[in-house]
């Protein structure tokens, strides 16, 4: 951000105060200040006092400072006031106030980061984009990515500082937080980039964040776009990847949209479409007459590629034994799972029972 922008502001504060205000950066520089004099001074020791501040003013060796709000848990920049008085304080806050105002507008105005959150966010005009773009000498067609990292434990706030530090282009790759729990990464790609580029990109990603802060992830993966005008969908994408997860893939904490095959076709199918399919299959009897051994019996056949003498073995059973119980399913049922149809249909409905219990409906 442009210290002009401050510098203008903390001057015009000159005549309705005799107290020195400024601005330090996150390396302690003075990048601003009504007496011209303090201006590229190095404040290094103030650094960890706003930092190791929880919210508000804070006092250090003589002046008040308070950090002007940011992304990342380390502040951008922070205002300083001279003196530790109520005064102080008072000015420095009022400071505050005006300052992240003039750095909110100046982000929304010129901050690529900024303009890549209001499209995954859709919060911007499809005509805009283009103009915005062309203001910001945004790339527009070029192949990108969106990963939604999404912790699972207790929320960190340190986690967006640890990504960044892996993808510390702040001009081609952005890391957004969106939520306390969320934050998405959009990385730029080179051409040819394929998808199993992206899920090691995730692995980085999980173990920087397990080895360093212990905070477990589920990550999702929205499919590679060309053009910044399908970042929004690519978000979505990544969303989708980690709800549909949830349902069908629990055991898994990265999910790549392109992978999820016919759950996300489920996923979006209305419930009460999903309960008739059911009690379409199962007119004999419904599908919780099966027992967890039986499920866990059709669910090690369908691992094993309908292959009987295969899935017998894996269960340490006899051929006829797994026999039997097919022909015991197909009685209850009326499916013959070493049929394909059939077995793709008991497949699916288990699917769906899967989901319909996701949403806390039993049938």
């Amino acid at each position: 951000m442009s210290s002009r922008i401050f510098q203008s502001i903390v001057l015009q504060m000159k005549d309705s105060t005799d107290r020195a205000i400024g601005v330090i950066d996150t390396s302690g520089t003075v990048v601003a200040c009504n007496e011209l004099t303090c201006i590229g001074e190095t404040w290094p020791d103030a650094v960890g006092a706003v930092n190791a501040a929880e919210s508000g003013s804070v006092v250090f060796d003589g002046k008040t400072y308070r950090a002007l709000s940011g992304w990342s848990a380390q502040f951008d920049y922070a205002v300083f006031t001279a003196g530790d008085d109520e005064e102080a304080k008072l000015v420095c806050s009022m400071a505050a106030v005006a300052l992240n105002g003039a750095k909110t507008y100046y982000e929304e105005k010129h901050d690529k980061a900024t303009f890549v959150k209001n499209i995954i966010s859709d919060n911007i005009l499809l005509g805009d984009i283009y103009v915005r773009a062309k203001e910001l000498h945004f790339a527009s067609e070029v192949l990108r990515a969106v990963l939604l990292v999404r912790q699972v434990s207790e929320p960190d706030v340190a986690v967006i500082d640890v990504i960044q530090n892996l993808f510390p282009d702040r001009q081609t790759d952005f890391v957004l937080s969106i939520s306390e729990t969320d934050v998405a990464l959009i990385k730029q790609l080179q051409e040819g980039a394929e998808a199993k580029e992206l899920d090691k990109l995730a692995q980085q990603i999980e173990a920087a964040l397990d080895e360093e802060l212990g905070v477990k992830t589920v990550i999702g993966i929205g499919t590679i776009v060309g053009h910044i005008r399908d970042l929004a969908r690519a978000y979505k994408e990544a969303g989708v990847a980690i709800e549909v997860g949830k349902v069908f893939d629990t055991e898994k904490s990265i999910i790549n949209y392109e992978n999820l095959g016919i759950g996300r076709l489920i996923y979006q199918l209305p419930t009460t479409l999903c309960q008739m399919f059911l009690q379409e299959v199962f007119k004999k009897n419904p599908i919780d007459t099966l027992d967890q051994e039986t499920l866990f019996t059709i669910n090690k056949f369908f691992e094993n590629n309908l292959n009987v003498s295969e899935t017998a073995r894996k269960l340490f059973v006899h051929r006829n034994t797994l026999v039997y119980r097919l022909e015991k399913i197909k009685k209850l049922t009326g499916l013959d799972l070493r049929e394909f149809d059939d077995a793709i249909t008991f497949k699916v409905a288990l699917m769906v029972k899967k989901y319909l219990l996701s949403r806390g409906i039993e049938s």
